[in-house]
């Protein structure tokens, strides 16, 4: 039930229990902090398996991002809208070996264009810490637009970015 993407050098797809250990290393790491960690092996196990789940109650969900040619795991991004979010969003996270190569870009608009394109979404938002200024930069770079905050019960004060409609969105 989870559809497979593709771009030039990615591949998005279901999460698999090769995939744990990549995953779990940015769980556990100072990497996570934005995202409410860095949080045990046992929670990152638990949460990988809530991204499985997340497809089969909405109907959409985030992807694996893996290497095209070799399958590496890259991070994790799509589509995600979990009981405490202000509105469903575009979320993305990458691991330390897909940092500074364009793949949360290059990921994240293809999971725009299937939010747009398949499922018929008319608008898109990316809830953002402020202090994760690889995140700010990327919402801008996808032409998104800051001017809305969300109090999040957990996370604090994150800031709702809006990305363009799909009659602008790349």
């Amino acid at each position: 039930m989870i559809p497979t993407l593709q771009t030039e050098r990615l591949t998005l797809r279901a999460p698999s229990a090769d995939d744990f250990e990549a995953y779990a290393a940015f769980r556990v790491s100072d990497r996570a902090k934005t995202v409410g960690g860095p949080y045990s092996r046992a929670q990152a196990f638990d949460q990988l398996c809530s991204i499985i789940g997340h497809w089969h109650l909405r109907g959409y969900g985030r992807w694996m991002v893996a290497d095209r040619q070799t399958d590496q795991p890259l991070g994790i991004v799509g589509l995600y809208f979990p009981e405490d979010w202000p509105e469903p969003e575009i979320a993305w996270s990458v691991f330390a070996a897909a940092e500074g190569r364009g793949i949360a870009y290059e990921a994240a608009l293809a999971a725009r264009r299937y939010a747009y394109g398949t499922l018929g979404w008319t608008t898109a938002m990316s809830l953002v810490d402020p202090a994760n200024t690889r995140s700010v930069a990327l919402a801008r770079r996808m032409g998104c637009t800051d001017g809305e905050t969300y109090q999040h019960p957990t996370f604090g004060l994150m800031h709702i970015w809006r990305h363009p409609g799909p009659e602008v969105a790349q």
